[in-house]
């Protein structure tokens, strides 16, 4: 249960994001077209990536299961790629270089956190998941 209760909160995040991006005010220039091309398949990739992770999804890092199907087959941290995507069309969709900033902010953290749950993963699953992780980017 807790499981679809965390996954409905994060669809209608993704959903809000979705529409702030369609539906913000100003004029649709090129920069707002190209965060609406960026956006939507970020925010519908996020959300496959977090479906695709299922009840191995945590913030901190633990290492359920190791998760290699779907999106996980070729991207080790889809929701951290993604996630950074959404950011970015963001910026171009309100205009708001500014929030590039939190995006210089943002990809570090993920490249730390990344590296953490490598850390756990190796760990826990060995040279399972260091066969993975050469097949994978990211």
């Amino acid at each position: 249960m807790r499981f679809k209760v965390v996954l409905v909160v994060q669809l209608c995040a993704a959903a809000g994001l979705l529409t702030l991006i369609i539906f913000s005010p100003g004029q649709w220039n090129v920069q707002r077209w190209a965060g609406l091309l960026v956006g939507v398949p970020a925010v519908v990739l996020l959300f496959v990536a977090r479906f695709q992770l299922g009840r191995s999804f945590a913030v901190r890092a633990e290492a359920h299961e190791l998760v290699t199907h779907g999106i996980y087959s070729r991207i080790r941290n889809p929701i951290y790629v993604f996630s950074a995507f959404l950011v970015l069309a963001l910026a171009l969709t309100l205009q708001r270089p500014l929030i590039l900033v939190f995006l210089l902010v943002l990809i570090p953290v993920q490249l730390m956190r990344a590296r953490k749950e490598a850390a756990v993963l190796e760990a826990k699953f060995g040279e399972e998941y260091r066969r993975y992780r050469q097949q994978t980017w990211f």
